[in-house]
């Protein structure tokens, strides 16, 4: 079994930061990509960027250098950063991983419950 918790959203006022959490915990032998996906109301599901385990990272449509998102793995965790959030980041975010349970088993792709960001003043 695999568990997330996310942590970070709540009510943001608008251009100040932004810090989500996701920590993975339960039966994991291998974690292999981690994302954060985010969906605003009305909106299809996006992603905001990918982590890879060797640590490469690969970004969704929103503008690179307005977020920052990191991994420890040591800790299984993933951060998504936002130094000047602003209303259009109003968005459910959801951490989303693929995770080995075991070594016989391959990845399976898991989500997290999500965590509601709303920005306003």
């Amino acid at each position: 079994q695999v568990n997330f918790e996310e942590s970070g959203g709540g009510l943001v006022q608008p251009g100040g930061p932004l810090r989500l959490s996701c920590t993975i915990s339960g039966t994991i032998f291998e974690i292999g990509a981690m994302n954060w996906y985010r969906q605003a109301p009305g909106k299809q599901r996006e992603l905001v960027a990918t982590v890879k385990n060797y640590g490469k990272i690969i970004t969704g449509d929103i503008p690179a250098e307005r977020f920052t998102i990191s991994r420890d793995n040591a800790k299984n965790a993933l951060y998504l950063e936002f130094k000047n959030v602003q209303p259009e980041d109003t968005a459910g975010y959801y951490c989303n991983a693929d995770i080995r349970e075991t070594s016989e088993r391959w990845f399976t792709n898991y989500w997290g419950q999500g965590t509601q960001v709303t920005v306003a003043s």
